[in-house]
């Protein structure tokens, strides 16, 4: 098993930089999510080879490793220029990780919810092209539903991961978004079986409760999704619940520490959840 740190909360410390950060902070494993200088979100790649090449010399001398890359491109459109666009920065990303000795990349459906059929025929269309590049580069790719997208709900991603039918593609379970998949961490986790290899963890309120009323969003009505990426202990998952049933599918993969919620003391939150990760471990493990 693998315990890695999503340092988006670090983003702007410079990237040769992050390596040592990372070991301060207690952490021998990234998980390279968006960052302006190497992969903005939703554009192509800035970083060039030469780049790649200091940062994995970096990486070695810290002892660090890269866990994942995760880009997050507008794959499945549903606009085709988008659609276009998306796969040729995927493409670019593909030989960054490959060039940075990874094997694994994690993302999103990243489709939009009032065009589930187009976005889902726009991402088979991607898919087609981009799965034989994973394959031949040996990359897994782990895809999560996200709120917000054409694929919300756990049960539906699973499935959906499992229509890929390519050793290459495996299902990511994300905490924070425990509420906007259905609430249903044993069900969704037992559904997936072996294809769950990666989690991303941190905590979120249940924006279902009070009778929907946990937050409020103006106007009424509202499509917006709301969700945290809290230190767990600090929102409403059922983390012993959570743990044991990872514990009991047998789960050996990638967790990833994905705290958003607090650049104003992200090395407090980090080492909290460190501590707590390294807990519930020793205590399901």
């Amino acid at each position: 098993m693998k315990i890695a740190l999503d340092p988006h909360m670090f983003r702007f410390t410079p990237l040769l930089e992050l390596p040592r950060l990372v070991a301060e902070l207690g952490f021998e494993w990234i998980e390279l999510s968006p960052r302006n200088d190497v992969l903005p979100f939703f554009n192509h790649p800035r970083i060039d080879d030469a780049t790649v090449r200091r940062f994995r010399a970096e990486l070695d001398a810290a002892g660090v490793g890269i866990a994942s890359v995760l880009p997050l491109y507008r794959w499945s459109g549903p606009d085709e220029d988008d659609r276009q666009a998306a796969v040729r920065y995927w493409k670019r990303a593909v030989q960054i990780t490959a060039d940075l000795g990874v094997d694994v990349m994690v993302s999103e459906f990243n489709g939009r919810p009032e065009a589930p059929g187009r976005s889902e025929g726009q991402f088979w269309r991607s898919m087609e092209e981009l799965l034989p590049i994973f394959e031949r580069e040996g990359i897994t790719l782990k895809l999560e539903p996200h709120p917000d997208d054409f694929i919300e709900d756990g049960h539906a991603a699973v499935d959906m991961v499992r229509g890929i039918n390519s050793p290459n593609v495996q299902f990511l379970y994300c905490t924070p978004h425990t509420f906007h998949m259905g609430d249903d961490a044993p069900g969704i986790i037992r559904h997936a079986g072996d294809l769950l290899t990666h989690v991303h963890l941190a905590d979120t309120f249940n924006h279902t409760a009070s009778s929907g009323l946990r937050y409020i969003v103006n106007p009424p009505g509202s499509p917006a999704r709301v969700h945290q990426h809290l230190d767990i202990g600090q929102g409403e998952v059922d983390w012993d619940e959570f743990f044991v049933s990872l514990k009991d599918n047998g789960f050996d993969g990638i967790l990833v520490s994905c705290v958003f919620a607090w650049e104003d003391r992200a090395r407090e939150s980090t080492a909290n959840m460190r501590d707590k990760i390294d807990e519930y471990l020793r205590k399901y493990w």
